[in-house]
């Protein structure tokens, strides 16, 4: 079975942005998610962005006036992030968005980790480290935030494909299997 990083560097990386319906709407819909919780700067302007990718989440909040850590792993999605973001306040790392703790430069008031960044932590020991990290790092009263699907039910059946995005040209599906 291929790592998460071989996954994205292999398939999914060059056609991340068609799979988000590109760019230009992908950071729409950024924009229109934080609009929807709110999220402006207030005290310490950070905040950093976990599985960061092309930065649909990390180009709305530096737009917003916040200093962004985004974090990924994907040579490819942050090479295109570096492009899209420049001139904004936005550092990107390479590295594995679980190790953030380490390039923190002082606290942050927002932490996002968004998409189907979640499901591909390997256990509920992983994802709850996660969350102490998140807490032990964030301003009290900052917002750790947080989605994904719930693929607690096992799909069955043909409910385990799911349409992901098609064209004229393409179509891509996801199946999924339970261990």
């Amino acid at each position: 079975m291929q790592s998460v990083r071989d996954h994205y560097a292999s398939h999914l990386a060059p056609i991340y942005a068609w799979m988000c319906g590109g760019v230009e709407a992908a950071l729409t819909r950024g924009e229109a998610e934080l609009d929807a919780l709110g999220l402006v700067p207030h005290a310490t302007h950070g905040a950093v962005d976990l599985g960061a990718g092309f930065g649909m989440h990390a180009i709305p909040l530096a737009r917003r006036g916040f200093e962004v850590l985004a974090i990924d792993n994907s040579r490819e999605l942050l090479r295109e992030l570096r492009t899209l973001a420049a001139g904004l306040q936005v550092r990107i790392i390479d590295d594995d968005f679980l190790k953030f703790p380490a390039h923190l430069t002082g606290a942050p008031e927002v932490i996002l980790c968004m998409g189907d960044t979640l499901p591909h932590l390997s256990d509920e020991q992983t994802v709850e480290s996660l969350f102490a990290q998140a807490a032990a790092a964030i301003i009290p009263g900052g917002y750790f935030v947080l989605s994904f699907r719930d693929y607690t039910i096992p799909l069955e059946a043909e409910r385990r494909f799911i349409a992901v995005k098609s064209d004229s040209d393409r179509i891509l599906t996801c199946f999924l299997e339970y261990e």
